[in-house]
């Protein structure tokens, strides 16, 4: 069957899509395959990942906090061309995809101000492939009131009832920024009341890998070692979590750069306690989060880069009141499930199913946000 075939059968049965995410840590961009109705997880198909040059960093950092101008091209641009680039090499290999879903990258997400701003251009790429891809995905969210983040919560839910988990447990996000979703698979649809609580918990590796580059020209905390040689600085701990994004109620989102001053609080600090504070910061955030919980999770489980952190795993071993794991413990791939959440919000968007609801996002009714562009 050939692709403009597929396309004429992406509203019927069970799809496979490839959901691609960028995330704000800049490390590169993950993309994975998926096979679901929109509703269940079928099964797990092949993943891909290709980093950013220094010098992609560069330009796509540079178009952080704004919103239009040259810096701002020149991030789409690259962003568009690493995405490309990874779906050529996938697709090669995978000719039953179907579907698309292109999250972009996140310049500036202000959802109580001026709004969201994701670059790439998902037309661009429905082209390029000749396959319909899904994209823009947090606008119609943030039309409705809503936070337009985090937007994995739904897959979440997915996950929980796949794994087979029968009682309350909490996904803990750990990329750029972190964010917790709390999920009861009893409730069978993520949209009907008490399925999900979600929101973001702090800043996680976005401060601790923009140390790194400014002090020592390295991308990220490798194994948590350089933490793990420092002193956490109590006075900078107490100022942070004295900041009153702690103190308002969720659901609620943050921008990358919302928690700046974070650096600022570890100046004067030591490489090796700078980085244990931060990391200490990233753990504290997420203890504050877990009081927010409608009931107690049996388990945690973690994903993104920061579950690779050791001495931040440990951190939140010892602040929470729960076991914690990295979700590989339930047959989840957590280098890629944001990717993994991108191909299944693909399928509800061309299902018309609603990808957020009011225990999400914030937004005042269930919504499905995203547009669907076609070669």
């Amino acid at each position: 069957m050939n692709r403009a075939m597929h396309r004429q059968h992406v509203g019927t049965g069970v799809v496979t899509a490839l959901g691609m995410m960028s995330g704000t840590s800049l490390d590169g961009v993950d993309a994975a395959i998926l096979r679901t109705d929109g509703q269940d997880i079928t099964s797990f198909g092949r993943s891909a990942y290709r980093s950013y040059s220094t010098e992609e960093r560069r330009v796509i950092a540079a178009g952080f906090g704004k919103w239009h101008g040259g810096e701002v091209e020149a991030a789409a641009q690259a962003v568009e061309s690493a995405h490309l680039a990874l779906l050529d090499d996938l697709l090669k290999d995978e000719p039953g995809v179907e579907l698309v879903g292109f999250h972009g990258q996140t310049l500036v997400h202000a959802p109580r101000m001026q709004g969201t701003l994701q670059v790439g251009d998902g037309a661009l790429l429905a082209r390029a492939i000749n396959l319909p891809v899904v994209w823009d995905f947090r606008s119609a969210d943030v039309e409705l009131g809503g936070e337009g983040a985090p937007l994995a919560p739904f897959f979440h839910h997915a996950c929980a009832r796949f794994a087979g988990r029968e009682g309350p447990v909490a996904f803990l996000n750990l990329g750029g920024v972190g964010n917790l979703t709390w999920v009861d698979p009893r409730v069978a649809r993520p949209e009907e009341e008490g399925a999900l609580l979600a929101f973001d918990t702090g800043p996680a590796n976005a401060p601790i890998n923009d140390l790194m580059q400014a002090r020592l020209g390295q991308d990220f905390d490798e194994g948590g070692k350089l933490a793990a040689r420092g002193r956490v600085e109590h006075g900078a701990l107490e100022l942070f979590l004295a900041e009153p994004y702690f103190a308002r109620m969720p659901p609620k989102s943050l921008d990358r750069n919302d928690f700046a001053e974070m650096v600022a609080l570890v100046g004067e600090l030591s490489d090796a306690d700078a980085c244990a504070t931060l990391t200490a910061m990233c753990a504290a955030g997420v203890a504050e989060a877990m009081q927010h919980c409608p009931a107690p999770p049996e388990r945690v489980y973690v994903t993104g880069g920061g579950r690779h952190n050791p001495v931040l795993m440990r951190m939140l071993d010892v602040s929470l009141d729960c076991p914690v794991a990295p979700v590989e413990d339930i047959g989840l791939d957590g280098d890629m499930l944001e990717a993994q959440a991108f191909a299944y919000l693909a399928v509800r968007v061309a299902r018309g199913l609603p990808t957020s609801c009011p225990g999400t996002t914030g937004v005042r009714a269930a919504v499905g946000g995203g547009t669907v562009s076609r070669a």
